[in-house]
């Protein structure tokens, strides 16, 4: 839950989880960051719902299979890459890191909607990963590994 320490939230949760019967839902709101949704599907959720991933983007955060981005950082004013090369979505396949900057510099409203429809797909995509490795029984090595390699609360 987003203002909450992640060990209280997940003390909650399995707290709920207990009383709640096996067949029902298990639905978390506020849960935002990946690993905290990682962490949250390991402890039994199934559904989340959070403004994070549109309310970074539209302040230039996006969220990217190497880690967080703030696009509006100096170091990006000439970087002809996408905001992430491992995504498929409309934003990374058209617009370069240098021209989000631009467009978040001159105050362009697009710039928002961009980062927050890559975001978005950025969290879609990690569901999928997240349902596949469950069907597939490798959900908790999945989970260490994406646990190891992203810290996007702290970084």
């Amino acid at each position: 839950m987003i203002g909450e320490p992640a060990i209280l939230t997940n003390e909650m949760v399995l707290t709920v989880n207990q009383v709640i019967p096996e067949k029902k839902l298990r639905y978390l709101m506020g849960c935002g960051y990946p690993e905290d949704i990682i962490e949250a599907v390991g402890l039994g959720v199934d559904l989340f719902d959070c403004v994070l991933p549109t309310r970074n983007g539209r302040t230039g955060m996006a969220f990217t299979s190497h880690g967080k981005l703030i696009i509006k950082a100096s170091r990006y004013s000439t970087d002809k890459s996408p905001l992430d090369k491992n995504c498929g979505c409309y934003t990374c396949r058209n617009f370069s890191r240098a021209y989000l900057r631009h467009l978040f510099n001159t105050g362009e409203a697009l710039a928002g909607r961009l980062v927050s429809y890559h975001n978005i797909y950025f969290y879609t995509e990690l569901m999928s990963k997240i349902r596949n490795h469950i069907k597939e029984g490798t959900f908790q090595g999945f989970s260490r590994r994406m646990l190891r390699k992203y810290d996007f609360r702290n970084s």
